[in-house]
């Protein structure tokens, strides 16, 4: 079965930390944290919907200024998540550029800003066509840590400490639907958009006696539509089965406080990706940094009872060392089994 979702590091388990989550069958991508980018080519960067960002030291907030480039002009929300002071972060980005040229542009840009705090969530909206000014802010509880529902899934944020605010995050698929291609091809029927109008009614638990509308277009004959009873379509193309469970976490000291958040965020997440900054022998620096390290990380990985994780966010003084990163978090992870 085909995941809807295929996350991948931006970059490297030595580059700025960055996971990028495109959707399948989908123009749309979200993506945790906003390092160097210029790996992510403009198409996939225009795909992105919502931001989250741990916290703004520069290997994890240096990519806004690119992505916000790319997305001038065009007609698009950006949404932004990021930990208590983050308004300040990036309004000071935002004033750094002369902004008297923007009511020429033909299409307008919003930025949407979340600031991210224990019980509450503040938002801002920054219009390009006002010079990136904002009218008021929003608050809203926190009591569930969601950051984002819609119908196929949620986003869920905790604050952990690196010395400050920093957050983690677990995007969780609601469940899967995958299509079966056999279904589709005794039917006569072509993959495209409708593809995705049909799993948006599944999740929103549309009634199986509904009637739903395959349309395509079909070369030379113009739009053509098929009527169905959408629970028997659903029975003959569809897969229903649980949903992924991604987490990602980065730059946090391995504390009790922490480390009892993290694993109740990653519990039985299918793909954890969780830094290892520094090797069990540096501990102490980890300690002195706020940091990782690859034991501690495997522990992790193993008390939340994870399926499978991915490293990254190694010091470089381990260029030449990833292999012995990699074998001390799966010695940890794999202990007593």
């Amino acid at each position: 079965m085909k995941p809807s979702f295929h996350p991948r590091l931006i970059g490297g388990p030595f580059s700025d930390p960055g996971l990028f989550i495109p959707f399948l069958f989908e123009k749309r991508a979200l993506v945790f944290d906003l390092g160097e980018l210029q790996s992510l080519s403009a198409r996939d960067l225009l795909k992105i919907s919502h931001a989250f960002v741990t916290h703004t030291h520069m290997d994890h907030f240096i990519g806004f200024d690119h992505l916000l480039r790319i997305l001038l002009g065009r007609e698009k929300e950006l949404h932004v998540f990021g930990p208590p002071d983050f308004f300040s972060r990036v309004e000071g980005k935002l004033s750094s550029y002369t902004w008297n040229l923007v009511a020429e542009y033909e299409y307008n840009f919003d930025l949407k800003v979340t600031e991210v705090h224990r019980d509450r969530t503040l938002t801002r909206v920054y219009s390009c066509r006002e010079m990136f000014s904002f009218q008021g802010t929003e608050t809203d509880e926190l009591s569930s840590g969601i950051l984002l529902k819609e119908p196929a899934f949620y986003v869920e944020g905790i604050l952990l400490d690196h010395r400050v605010p920093c957050l983690g995050f677990s995007l969780v698929e609601n469940f899967s639907v995958n299509i079966i291609k056999e279904g589709l091809k005794k039917l006569e029927l072509s993959v495209g958009p409708w593809i995705n109008r049909f799993k948006k009614t599944l999740y929103e638990k549309e009634s199986p006696d509904e009637e739903f509308i395959v349309t395509w277009n079909e070369r030379g004959a113009g739009i053509k539509e098929r009527r169905f009873i959408l629970g028997e379509l659903a029975g003959k193309i569809a897969q229903i089965s649980q949903g992924q469970k991604i987490t990602y976490i980065t730059d946090v000291i391995a504390s009790a406080q922490n480390m009892e958040k993290i694993i109740r965020l990653a519990e039985g997440a299918d793909l954890l990706f969780i830094e290892a900054a520094f090797l069990e022998s540096d501990r102490e620096t980890a300690r002195e940094k706020y940091h990782l390290t690859a034991r501690e990380a495997g522990e992790i990985a193993r008390e939340a009872g994870v399926k499978n994780f991915t490293l990254f966010h190694f010091s470089p003084r381990y260029t030449h060392m990833a292999e012995e990163i990699q074998r001390e978090a799966m010695e940890e992870f794999l202990k007593g089994r």
